[in-house]
């Protein structure tokens, strides 16, 4: 979401530093049990974000009773300062351990772009 500039009624999109530093006090209020670790992924990762670029988001928990479709519905994603619903996973530790099977060109861009926020698997 747009950001006032100082004191200016003109409005600019927040930088990936801005970004990263608000996920990351986001991370340590999450009310996840069992929370092992949150990463970014995607063009704020690298720093290639512009104007609408969206958030891609990865939350590893110890475990988790819901199914992974139904997971994303217990973060606050309208507390971040970019919109962040196009690519948001919640794995469990066992998921995580398991992407390469799921999708192997999805597991080989979170490790060459995943920046680690809080933990790291």
């Amino acid at each position: 979401m747009p950001v006032r500039s100082l004191h200016s009624s003109v409005l600019r999109w927040p930088s990936r530093a801005e970004v990263l530093e608000a996920v990351t006090a986001w991370a340590r209020r999450l009310p996840l049990p069992g929370l092992v670790a949150v990463g970014v992924f995607g063009s704020y990762a690298p720093g290639d974000a512009g104007v609408g670029s969206d958030l891609d988001i990865v939350v590893i928990l110890e475990t988790s009773e819901l199914p992974f479709e139904r997971r994303m519905a217990l973060l606050p994603l309208e507390e971040l300062p970019v919109q962040a619903e196009a690519l948001v996973y919640i794995y469990t530790r066992a998921e995580w351990e398991q992407r390469d099977k799921r999708s192997l060109r999805l597991a080989d861009t979170l490790r060459r772009e995943m920046v680690w926020v809080q933990g790291s698997s």
